[in-house]
């Protein structure tokens, strides 16, 4: 009896238990219903252009620099080898104006006399002195063949640096015997280029007798790369044409120590047996010097020489049982005041 009042129990207590267990299942497993849409089935009217019926411009907003020139950045090398471009320079001859003062404005304020010592120290300062010098520029000894030989070649000036009177003097002899060779030339010198001067006056012979005069015209300078030319013509009294070409170069090896290269050519129109001479080319000596210069005005040097006597100078040399070459050792000084 007990077992069937607990089974009754049982079964009306499922119906209720199953239908609460439906209910919590169908929470979990279905989402949750969405609210319902208050407008749905409606068609809504689509929401109205601001702008419709209004027209836009299609141009862009205006350029704010439109009509505007823009500057250009300055060149860098604005002017820089170019040609100005301003108005041309007028070539027309200054007003008169310009010349219708006084010749010194500065007499007015300090007085002519004033001013013209003024300028005359002013002339003379800046080229119208007065110079001299005197070049010893070969003073030596020559040893070679047992002969011992000895020469002078001497030359100077005084004047302005446009005309000078200029003097020179050479010669050689023999140590123990006679003078073989001396002149002496007295000479107006001109300039006639910065660095060269024309030259005419007269030369007398006074070794080999007879003596003689000559008329001389020459040039004198400094030739491009510093070569020292001296180069003349001579006419005798007696009608006789010669020429004398000498040319020299001073080589720095260093500030002191200088190699001096040297040739000296002689030439003749015609024979003059008197002399010894032969026409045409007579005779050429070639050198070379080394001196040191302990001050530039005195440079002790050594050196060696060839003289040579050409065509009939050296027949007349040879006539008169004279050497034709020879070889000198040197040993001399140059100096100048």
């Amino acid at each position: 009896m007990k077992r069937l009042l607990t089974l009754l129990l049982i079964g009306a207590a499922n119906p209720a238990l199953a239908q609460a267990q439906q209910d919590h299942a169908a929470h979990q497993a279905a989402p949750a219903a969405t609210e319902a849409d208050p407008h749905a089935g409606h068609v809504m009217p689509e929401a109205a252009d601001p702008h419709a019926g209004h027209v836009m411009p299609a141009a862009p907003a205006a350029d704010p620099h439109a009509g505007h020139m823009m500057p250009q950045a300055d060149d860098p090398h604005a002017g820089h080898g170019a040609a100005p471009s301003g108005p041309a320079i007028p070539k027309s001859p200054p007003p008169a104006a310009a010349t219708s003062g006084a010749t010194h404005a500065a007499d007015a304020v300090f007085g002519a006399d004033t001013m013209a010592a003024a300028r005359a120290a002013l002339y003379k300062e800046t080229g119208g002195m007065t110079v001299a010098k005197t070049i010893v520029d070969r003073l030596e000894a020559g040893f070679g063949q047992g002969h011992e030989t000895y020469l002078w070649d001497v030359q100077g000036w005084i004047g302005r640096d446009i005309d000078k009177f200029w003097w020179k003097t050479e010669g050689e002899g023999a140590f123990g015997g006679p003078l073989e060779s001396a002149e002496v030339q007295a000479l107006w010198s001109h300039a006639i280029a910065p660095f060269f001067d024309v030259q005419a006056g007269v030369r007398y012979d006074i070794r080999p007798e007879p003596d003689r005069a000559h008329a001389v015209i020459g040039i004198q300078g400094l030739a491009p790369y510093k070569f020292e030319v001296d180069a003349a013509a001579f006419v005798s009294t007696k009608g006789d044409v010669t020429a004398r070409i000498e040319a020299e170069y001073d080589q720095r090896l260093t500030q002191k120590l200088i190699l001096q290269p040297r040739i000296e050519v002689e030439l003749s129109a015609q024979d003059i047996p008197e002399y010894g001479i032969g026409a045409g080319l007579s005779a050429i000596e070639a050198g070379a010097r080394l001196g040191y210069e302990f001050v530039p005005q005195f440079r002790p040097y050594v050196g060696v020489e060839w003289h040579s006597k050409i065509g009939d100078t050296a027949d007349f040399a040879r006539a008169a049982g004279e050497d034709v070459d020879a070889v000198r050792w040197l040993v001399g000084v140059r100096t100048w005041f």
